[in-house]
């Protein structure tokens, strides 16, 4: 079983990049499962953090991932063929680094029992697409959650470069006007991944 994370700055595609490889991968006979983004499912739910401090609604984000992934987990092995199985996780732990403070983050590892190290055990893989903040095609249409204007977009996929930064197998894809580049680059690493 392989667990990746898709992260990225706003913009970067990747909901849309998840649901192609999803596709694509099930075509050939793996079976993949998708932890939708958290922060998303929160803010559409109307939990939000503007709606309390950051240290608060982070906890909130990392505990749900927590369990997102256990529960995803655990039902990888109950289906079985774990050497087919792909958990393609829309971002990940360490995304969070990026929106606290150094003694926010350093409070909930504390509060939770994480530390950088063994969050970064947890994928296989972590692939950086970045956003179409950097080139073109940014819009905050396509994801009601989305609310940073292109220039806090660059400086949040510039973040979340460098929270993941140190994993052994962190990888990027440039942002490019055509998204079909883009597509078939994230291809092309979770192929040499996984095959």
């Amino acid at each position: 079983m392989k667990k990746i994370v898709i992260t990225g700055g706003p913009c970067a595609g990747k909901t849309t990049a998840i649901e192609f490889i999803k596709k694509d991968l099930t075509e050939k006979g793996y079976l993949v499962l998708c932890i939708p983004e958290t922060a998303t499912e929160l803010i559409c739910g109307g939990v939000t953090p503007w709606g309390m401090k950051t240290l608060d609604y982070q906890l909130c984000q990392m505990k749900l991932q927590l369990y997102k992934e256990a529960v995803y987990e655990e039902a990888a092995k109950k289906i079985g063929n774990t050497d087919k199985t792909v958990i393609i996780c829309d971002r990940g732990m360490m995304d969070n680094k990026a929106y606290m403070s150094e003694s926010e983050l350093s409070e909930a590892f504390k509060i939770l029992e994480l530390t950088t190290d063994n969050i970064m055990k947890r994928y296989d893989c972590i692939i950086h697409l970045e956003t179409a903040a950097k080139s073109e095609g940014y819009t905050l249409s396509n994801n009601s959650a989305r609310t940073e204007n292109k220039e806090q977009a660059i400086v949040l996929d510039e973040a979340l470069f460098k929270a993941w930064e140190t994993h052994p197998s962190f990888n990027v894809i440039r942002s490019t006007r055509d998204f079909n580049e883009k597509i078939a680059s994230l291809s092309a690493l979770i192929y040499k991944l996984i095959l």
